[in-house]
């Protein structure tokens, strides 16, 4: 009863809808095998898309590639801001990046830079992050806010302004596992050395009878997924 519980509100709620019409869709139209092949392909893309492996298996290339570092020697931490929802909550990205920036500024007692602007919202990422971080018992002195930034690379660009102005000659980097690649070679092409410190990953890695439903939350971390290897295919045109 619970499966069919969870099966049935897959199948109501999109994408699985969506997956529903593209099927009846090709059992109706009897006419043109194009269209009928067309909506199979559609139903098809879009279960997989929408389903827990195919996710990992988009991030498996983009958070595999760096593992937690077990030295942290550096002169400051750089945490990136992931998304601002509302002066009262913080986007997941956001949330993982802030907690691990401040467990490592408990074990190495370093300054923290918060870089992230208004972006697309109406809220700066590092204001909030910087008062969350305060509100949980880091002191204000040794917080460094960066809220002009609406991107990875001028995230890397204002920061490399602060750490030439502080002379920091190496940062720890926390963002996003998937993120990861993306801004070390932004930071390292505004010359900043690096030490990559990876967190929120998404990747799960176990799976049940479950993760085979399609959800649209499996849904929007593949679009983001895939969001991140065209970022990565554009930067690689800069640098080339």
């Amino acid at each position: 009863m619970f499966f069919l519980k969870k099966l049935l509100i897959s199948l109501i709620l999109p994408p699985g809808l969506f997956i529903l019409i593209f099927i009846f869709i090709s059992f109706v139209e009897n006419k043109k095998k194009s269209i009928r092949l067309i909506a199979i392909c559609s139903a098809l893309f879009l279960y997989l898309i929408s389903i827990e492996p195919a996710k990992d298996l988009i991030f498996y290339p983009l958070e595999k590639k760096y593992e937690t570092p077990k030295t942290l020697e550096a002169d400051a931490i750089v945490v990136l801001g992931g998304g601002v929802r509302n002066e009262n909550s913080f986007s997941e990205d956001t949330a993982n990046r802030t907690i691990s920036a401040y467990f490592i500024h408990q074990k190495t007692k370093l300054p923290i830079i918060v870089s992230g602007g208004a972006g697309e919202g109406k809220i700066a990422d590092a204001l909030f992050i910087s008062d969350f971080l305060v509100k949980i018992g880091l002191e204000r002195e040794n917080l460094i806010v960066e809220k002009k930034s609406r991107d990875t690379s001028e995230n890397a660009i204002y920061v490399s302004h602060i750490c030439k102005e502080k002379n920091f000659k190496k940062v720890i980097l926390v963002t996003s596992a998937y993120h990861m690649q993306r801004a070390k070679k932004l930071f390292n092409k505004a010359g900043i050395e690096v030490l990559p410190y990876p967190t929120d990953f998404k990747i799960r890695g176990s799976y049940n009878i479950y993760d085979f439903l399609p959800k649209f939350s499996s849904f929007y971390l593949t679009v983001k997924g895939l969001r991140e290897y065209l970022a990565l295919l554009i930067l690689s045109f800069n640098f080339s």
